[in-house]
């Protein structure tokens, strides 16, 4: 799901007091971890498919060359099935990233320690909807 005008906050049960730099000792990254490195060195480059796409093509190690053979092949697969939304990844559910996509569905990622996450939350003018992120378990 792609959103606009949205902030995500951490979830009511993240563990985390501050935004967390996810790391991982396997040799193939996890997804939150490619979604990290994709939205702290591109801030509001992606939209959701698009990063949904960037993600995927890391994660399988998929080549430029097959890419440039198969690229519509390959999104036609990847978004023939449905993908949880940013409100269910690791990030705000875990390391403390609240996620915000502007005007134009373009998003970026903020710590919860952070200025601009605060400024986000405490936006009370209606201009921002703000959700909370999934949480980890039912309660």
């Amino acid at each position: 799901m792609s959103y606009t005008n949205t902030f995500i906050r951490v979830s009511p049960d993240c563990p985390a007091e501050t935004g967390i730099v996810p790391v991982s000792a396997k040799e193939s990254k996890p997804v939150h971890v490619i979604q990290y490195e994709l939205l702290t060195e591109h801030p509001y480059k992606f939209d959701y498919p698009a990063l949904l796409f960037e993600t995927h093509i890391r994660h399988k190690r998929i080549s430029a060359e097959v890419i440039q053979e198969r690229e519509q092949e390959i999104r036609d697969d990847l978004f023939s099935k449905k993908h949880a939304c940013l409100r269910a990844s690791a990030l705000p559910k875990k390391y403390g990233w609240g996620v915000h996509y502007d005007e134009n569905g373009k998003i970026a990622i903020y710590g919860m320690d952070s200025h601009e996450y605060k400024r986000f939350t405490e936006s009370a003018d209606g201009s921002i909807q703000v959700l909370n992120g999934m949480r980890s378990r039912r309660d």
